[in-house]
């Protein structure tokens, strides 16, 4: 199935949105009409982040609330928590996430005198994990090759690729068009969710290559 030229309106949620990349995305997505609830355990911090994103002009339809408010009242989730607390999140989420799509942009990886590293998931992946806490949902691996600090930024454009996989074409069309909203993005889809693991290790070659070359990098896929 190729992904839609267009999307109506959604309700997103970000769980663990208070991160960078819980509120990059926030803000772009809501720049191109969608309305966003961060979610956190605390709704205060949570509505102290959306405020914190909105424009100097004008608004962007960004709220806080609990994880809990924000996932029952989307229409699509996005979960961008730290590894450590994931498995805990969901699972204490998956009557509210049932029959939704959840995008995992979580990175299972830990920082150390030698750099980040990979954190070992039983079930292969981040993604993978959250597959088998939330049977009754549609799982998305996306968005983690996509520089938190350009979602922040100031210009209008975020040049990238965002690598989409899953096991549910739909589901995955329907990831590829959000990405390819954002200006400057488009969506590829790569393959099953079984290639999350690939996906999200890709992260830690994106982190070697900015460290190296004071850069905020991407991926661009040719010939597609």
């Amino acid at each position: 199935m190729s992904a839609p030229q267009s999307l109506p309106p959604m309700a997103i949620a970000v769980l663990g949105g208070t991160g960078e990349q819980g509120r990059g995305l926030a803000k772009r997505l809501a720049r191109v009409g969608h309305s966003v609830v961060l979610g956190s355990r605390d709704a205060a911090r949570a509505s102290a982040a959306a405020e914190g994103i909105q424009p100097s002009r004008g608004r962007l339809p960004i709220a806080g609330a609990t994880n809990h408010e924000a996932a029952a009242g989307a229409d699509l989730v996005i979960v961008a928590v730290p590894y450590d607390g994931h498995r805990e999140l969901l699972a204490g989420l998956a009557g509210s996430l049932a029959g939704k799509v959840l995008v995992d942009c979580v990175n299972p990886m830990e920082f150390g005198p030698g750099g980040p590293r990979m954190i070992g998931v039983p079930e292969g992946s981040a993604a993978q994990e959250a597959a088998a806490v939330l049977p009754d949902s549609t799982i998305v691996s996306a968005f983690h090759d996509v520089s938190a600090r350009k979602l922040l930024g100031s210009s209008s454009s975020v040049p990238t690729d965002v690598l989409v996989c899953g096991d549910d074409a739909e589901a995955n069309a329907l990831v590829c068009a959000l990405a390819g909203q954002i200006r400057g993005m488009r969506g590829i889809e790569v393959g099953p969710l079984r290639l999350s693991a690939v996906l999200e290790s890709l992260t830690l070659v994106l982190l070697g290559v900015n460290k190296r070359y004071k850069a905020r990098s991407g991926v661009r896929i040719t010939g597609v």
